[in-house]
């Protein structure tokens, strides 16, 4: 049992937020009465609003969805990518006492239409572009669509269709609504790479306490850059963070590797919230430039923590914190400061318990993969459950400990290391091994700009290692010369067997690489096999001397 204390952080209280201090409307109504024409948000088209502008628009559409039928507890679907609409839904259906459940705006097909029928909404607002991929779904209870802008379909889909300007209410006709810490503002969905996409209950003192813990040095002053998409936790939590503290918001749709440095001196953003993944590697691949360090940005939440990471904020003149979290907790592990422990994802911070277990929840040694679960001293920091799905929610709910399906390690000094996903850890000839690690070493290639690795089957039930890569811009990776760089820095056992060259590896809106995409495709015509080639690996015999 851990019974060391938390991680204390210098602009993290943990003690549970009132209502005044975490619900979104609260807050904007603060915001717009203290300092009504400080700007709030300024999106990727340029269009700006001031906090009493944010406060009239929430009103606006909060008016719009009342007069529609949605009352306090009622879920009001989105599906569109980070937008002004996009975000007055979500304020709006906070104002009606409504939880916003925005949708991925990749989804396609059944996880599209699992995803509408699960939120049990109404209303869907939706941007014009996507109305077309709902043709033959069943849209289960909606009963209206509201675009977000002009109507590029003629479908008949067989429910009501609503212009923009829907959203655009009588704001003198709002009935004001309480809402409490625990009312859920949001529901997120999970990725659905495993399955059915699981649709995540949160609450306000849970993404209050992510955005405080993750993005808690931000303050009134700042201008928080978020590139992550809205449908992901990442997204709501940055935001989150600015409201909590009246800050400000640069809204992009997503990440651009070659604008990014541009981005941030245009919007003069002094943090950020979207450096994760592979997505460092991206930047300290680009050209260097006389003016790197001429930027306002002064801190980036960032992972993993790596030598290139160091680097790349040094390069860059920025320092960084680093963490774990998921869509169904608030951020359980945080780093210090400028955290010098090589790949660490931090430490258990203040108000969590935190465990690595075994399959049977028995706590391994230190040094030990294991599940990582955890518990909190405080209520309504982690997710009340799966939306209509008990089952899921009592497996993630065993022994009273949320477990996370991520496989860590812990040191004797308390500092936790991801390992992998629980689904995507790799066995070859009775050897476990992290698909993390062999990326990080295939990245160390002056060619590679990004690696996915993974485990194909092969008959008789065992696996071998693949890995996918994709090139940095004008470079060739020859997979022969890539692995007889990988023979002296990995473990024999590590070594890939077969290499896959795609000029881009396929992605998820919020950059993670779709490893079941690439694991269903399995070993291709097009795929090299280093036995084939005649690069076999053995273990390095040691005399008995």
């Amino acid at each position: 049992m851990n019974t060391s204390p938390g991680l204390e952080l210098s602009w993290f209280d943990p003690t549970p937020p009132t209502a005044d201090q975490c619900v979104i409307a609260n807050l904007v109504d603060r915001y717009a009465a203290e300092t009504p024409d400080k700007l709030f948000i300024r999106f990727e088209t340029g269009e700006t609003w001031t906090w009493a502008e944010t406060r009239q628009k929430s009103l606006e559409t909060a008016a719009a969805l009342q007069a529609r039928g949605v009352r306090h507890g009622d879920v009001v679907a989105a599906w569109a990518p980070n937008s002004p609409a996009l975000l007055r839904a979500w304020f709006g259906a906070n104002y009606a006492g409504a939880a916003l459940a925005p949708i991925n705006t990749s989804f396609r097909g059944k996880l599209l239409e699992h995803a509408i029928r699960k939120t049990g909404a109404t209303t869907l607002i939706i941007h014009p572009d996507l109305v077309e991929r709902l043709e033959g779904l069943s849209l289960g209870s909606v009963e209206r669509l509201i675009l977000t802008g002009p109507a590029a379909s003629n479908l008949d889909l067989g429910v009501a269709v609503e212009p923009a300007s829907a959203l655009a209410g009588d704001a003198a006709a709002y009935s004001p609504v309480e809402s409490h810490p625990w009312d859920t503002p949001v529901i997120i969905f999970t990725s659905g790479t495993t399955g059915p996409s699981k649709a995540v209950l949160t609450s306000y003192v849970q993404e209050w306490t992510t955005g405080r813990v993750t993005y808690g040095y931000m303050h009134g002053d700042d201008r928080m850059l978020v590139n992550l998409p809205m449908f992901h936790v990442g997204g709501i939590s940055a935001i989150t963070a600015a409201v909590a503290c009246g800050g400000s918001v640069a809204l992009f749709e997503a990440f651009d590797t070659r604008r990014f440095w541009d981005i941030v001196r245009e919007t003069e953003s002094t943090v950020c919230s979207g450096l994760i993944g592979a997505l460092t590697s991206f930047l300290m691949k680009e050209p260097p430039r006389a003016d790197d360090r001429d930027n306002p940005l002064r801190m980036v939440t960032l992972s993993p923590v790596t030598e290139e990471t160091a680097a790349l904020a040094e390069r860059y003149g920025f320092d960084y914190v680093t963490g774990f979290n998921m869509t169904e907790v608030s951020a359980p592990l945080i780093s210090a400061v400028n955290e010098r422990v090589m790949r660490s994802c931090g430490r258990m911070r203040v108000g969590m318990d935190c465990r690595v277990v075994d399959a049977n929840d028995m706590e391994v040694p230190h040094g030990e993969p294991g599940e990582l679960v955890i518990r909190s001293a405080n209520p309504w920091t982690i997710t009340k459950g799966y939306l209509g799905d008990p089952e899921a929610t009592a497996a993630a709910w065993r022994n009273g400990w949320f477990h996370t399906g991520d496989l860590v390690k812990r040191d004797e000094e308390g500092c936790f290391f991801f390992v992998d996903r629980k689904k995507d850890a790799i066995r070859r000839r009775g050897e476990n091994m992290s698909s993390l690690e062999i990326e990080i070493e295939v990245c160390g290639h002056p060619h590679v700009r990004e690696a996915a690795a993974y485990g194909v089957d092969l008959p008789g039930g065992e696996q071998e290692v693949m890995i996918a890569v994709a090139p940095v811009a004008g470079a060739v990776i020859d997979p022969k010369e890539l692995i007889e760089y990988l023979l002296p820095r990995m473990t024999h056992f590590m070594v890939p067997r077969y290499v896959r060259v795609e000029l881009e590896l396929p992605k998820t809106p919020t950059n993670k690489i779709q490893k079941v995409a690439l694991r269903a495709e399995g070993v291709t015509d097009q795929t090299f096999d280093r036995e084939t080639a005649g690069l076999h690996v053995r273990r390095q015999k040691l005399s008995m001397g």
